[in-house]
């Protein structure tokens, strides 16, 4: 009988020869697998399965990789898992020929096969697949480990993920989610009218969120660029030109350090509708999570990290103020000025830095006391200006802006404005920001003058949004990291 146990590692290279040994037989012979350029494959396991009332008697052809095998004299057993899933396949000797059976006891765990025959019932009642062709169609070099899953060094998963996702079906089921989500949500945007666009990924001026970008150099034109790190500008330059609605779900790459939470590369949602305001996003984002989540799992009540988290009933609103007022006692209305405030940081052991003015204490406050609380969804609103160079200020209270933040366990899932179209407003917050990257901050905005010039033509009241489409996936499938979520996330060379 053989299994996939892992080898000893002083017999791997011996293994490895083994294998190699075979392929060469194998070509020696004229039955080289990889000259074979296509294999018809009628059914997947699943339908083997499901339809078996269907097919029973029938004959048919699956494709796949042995991931066990059992040697019996004259018939053997063997699984094959394809994308669907794994198929029994019962082999015997009078049923595939004298010749195409020796040469099924050579294949290896790992060997992809293409299976031709009838689908039938084991007398233990296994749904199986009796063979009458047994094909090498590819052959493994090397050697499946059986307790891939169970490595608690967690980067060899992640580095190898081709191996995880052969060994591990749970791993593939997160992927297959991943892309419902993703389809779901095309669907719910585009119902609502909204055209989904492209734009660059390289810009000579990076801006739309306060990060580091990765810089290179463009040869022919002997111009420094940037990858974006953001979808905005460019998405409000065609609510400019006349489009009403769009949105882009892209990549956005962001040079700076990794977490659960964070990987350098990143999926973002990015959408503008002219003629609404924060509210209007709030209500989109609230419709189109619940939704999408109804859609893929069946159910708006999910469960992460064992806490039922109820995206069915309406979103919880808070302030900003209010916020950090309910988790702290501190009422930053009171706050008189921003030396007060700094002392009221230096009082409660709350880091900031030495340019901090009171809106972006206010802040710091937030991410110090309240973030920790948010386990809900939970609509944080009206950030201080400071922190919100992009968005338009509250006519009651020009000190803060129309801008939210969703927060679900603990995360930031979303963030959204009412759009700044002054453009003489929008140049000021970006001088402050210049102003702040001369004081040593890296990731404040830099100023975009081709934006401003856009801005000047005229952008009419608009609601943007941005979700972090990686971060609701881990929601959705309970995953921990978001190196979970990424087929293949950053990883630093060995």
């Amino acid at each position: 009988m053989e299994n996939n146990l892992i080898a000893p590692v002083e017999d791997l290279n011996e293994l490895l020869k083994i294998r190699r040994g075979k392929l060469s037989d194998l070509q020696a012979a004229g039955n080289d697998p990889f000259q074979i350029t296509k294999y018809e494959v009628t059914h997947h396991s699943i339908n083997v399965t499901d339809d078996f009332e269907v097919l029973e008697g029938q004959s048919i052809s699956v494709a796949g990789r042995i991931m066990t095998k059992r040697l019996m004299g004259k018939a053997s057993f063997c699984h094959i898992q394809d994308r669907e899933g794994q198929v029994q396949v019962y082999v015997r000797k009078d049923g595939i020929g004298d010749a195409a059976y020796e040469a099924f006891k050579t294949y290896d765990i790992g060997d992809i096969v293409g299976i031709e025959g009838v689908v039938f019932k084991t007398q233990k009642g296994e749904i199986s697949i009796k063979a009458s062709e047994v094909l090498l169609l590819s052959k493994s070099l090397q050697v499946l480990p059986e307790k891939f899953h169970g490595l608690k060094d967690t980067d060899t998963r992640y580095r190898q993920r081709y191996i995880d996702l052969i060994v591990n079906p749970e791993v593939k089921e997160t992927f297959f989610k991943r892309s419902s989500i993703i389809k779901e949500i095309r669907y719910f945007l585009d119902d609502m009218n909204f055209l989904e666009v492209e734009t660059p990924v390289l810009h000579t001026i990076p801006g739309g969120a306060a990060a580091r970008p990765f810089n290179t150099h463009h040869n022919a034109l002997d111009m420094d660029i940037h990858i974006r790190i953001s979808l905005e500008l460019h998405l409000k330059r065609l609510i400019v030109g006349g489009f009403e609605r769009v949105y882009e779900m892209g990549r956005v790459f962001r040079n700076e350090g990794l977490s659960v939470r964070h990987n350098p590369e990143f999926t973002l949602l990015e959408l503008y509708q002219a003629y609404t305001d924060y509210y209007g996003m709030m209500e989109l984002t609230e419709n189109l999570i619940r939704t999408v989540t109804q859609k893929v799992l069946g159910t708006a009540k999910v469960v992460y990290d064992g806490i039922e988290i109820d995206l069915e009933k309406p979103f919880e609103k808070l302030t900003m103020l209010d916020a950090v007022k309910k988790y702290t006692g501190i009422d930053f209305e009171e706050v008189a000025s921003d030396e007060a405030a700094k002392k009221l940081a230096k009082e409660k052991n709350v880091h900031i830095e030495k340019h901090f003015k009171k809106g972006e204490i206010l802040n710091a406050f937030f991410e110090a006391f309240v973030e920790e609380n948010l386990i809900q969804p939970t609509f944080i609103m009206d950030h201080p200006v400071e922190i919100s160079p992009l968005a338009k200020r509250k006519p009651s209270n020009p000190a803060y802006t129309e801008r939210f933040e969703l927060f679900i366990t603990k995360r930031e899932f979303a963030n959204a404005f009412s759009e700044l179209n002054d453009p003489i407003d929008q140049r000021g917050r970006f001088e402050y920001q210049e102003s702040l990257r001369e004081a040593g901050d890296e990731e404040a905005n830099k100023i975009d003058e081709d934006f401003l010039t856009a801005l000047e033509y005229g952008m009419p009241p608009t609601g943007g949004l941005g979700i972090g489409i990686d971060r609701l996936i881990m929601l959705l499938t309970d995953s921990y990291s978001i190196r979970d979520v990424l087929l293949f996330p950053t990883m630093k060379n060995k």
